[in-house]
């Protein structure tokens, strides 16, 4: 099976994923049939964004399979799931075949992803879940916390990218401790670039603290989904994510 490209060209820019879960948490907080995050996604596209983000979690909390397969048919740029290595979403990803699957840890009880995927002292494990998605034409990305050890790893495993957790940064609770967190991000960043892995970075921005991120040079893409989210709720979601696309290309000297 040929795994499909994402892009073609060499673009130097970094991408947009735009993650629309929360369009599904507000949905299923009342169980009616909206907001749909399937019309959110389009909407976002059509502000510019590269690629659609959503989690497919076990408990099912707000993205739906429903959901899932629709945007499978109708996402015009690529549709990146991030899953738990569960037997039930894994059948689910092999099926519909998103562009990429990207593999993360998960807790029934955490309110949002709490942290990178302990890729260190299981790679047998995640090289078997990365090799059957690439069977069906997958390409697989491992969440991971900005740590060198765990992007080595995550090359042994096969991965194709790794997405740097940026959560401890973007929670940083003074000046300092923001530093210290950005420079794991940088170092964790520049082993990939080293082991030519493609480098993506996630949890946490918002239109503050992205902008010193946009200054890594390895990271190409960035997944934000709830700052872009919750500015939608004052601005619409088609300014959220121009904005966003704006202050990315303002840091790259593109604007």
């Amino acid at each position: 099976m040929t795994i499909r490209p994402f892009y073609g060209g060499g673009m130097n820019r970094i991408r947009l994923g735009v993650n629309v879960d929360h369009i599904a948490t507000l949905r299923q907080s009342r169980g009616t049939k909206y907001p749909d995050p399937v019309m959110g996604a389009g909407l976002a596209e059509l502000a510019g964004a590269d690629q659609i983000t959503i989690h497919l979690r076990e408990d099912r909390r707000h993205i739906q399979e429903r959901d899932l397969r629709i945007m499978r048919d109708t996402v015009q740029t690529l549709l990146n799931l991030e899953l738990a290595a569960n037997e039930d979403v894994l059948a689910i990803a092999c099926d519909v075949r998103p562009d990429m699957a990207t593999l993360v840890p998960e807790k029934r009880a955490e309110l949002t992803t709490e942290g990178g995927l302990a890729v260190v002292g299981r790679e047998r494990e995640v090289s078997a879940t990365v090799n059957r998605l690439n069977k069906v034409g997958i390409r697989v990305s491992l969440f991971i916390n900005p740590d060198p050890a765990e992007v080595r790893a995550s090359v042994e495993c096969g991965a194709e990218q790794i997405e740097i957790h940026t959560g401890f940064y973007a929670d940083a609770k003074n000046p300092a401790r923001r530093v210290a967190e950005l420079e794991r991000i940088r170092a964790a960043a520049a082993t990939g670039g080293q082991l030519g892995i493609a480098v993506a970075a996630g949890h946490g921005l918002d239109y503050i603290n992205t902008r010193d991120i946009c200054h890594i040079p390895e990271i190409e893409e960035l997944n934000i989904g709830h700052s872009i989210m919750a500015r939608a709720f004052f601005v619409g979601l088609d300014q959220a994510v121009r904005e966003m696309i704006q202050l990315i290309r303002e840091e790259e000297g593109l604007e």
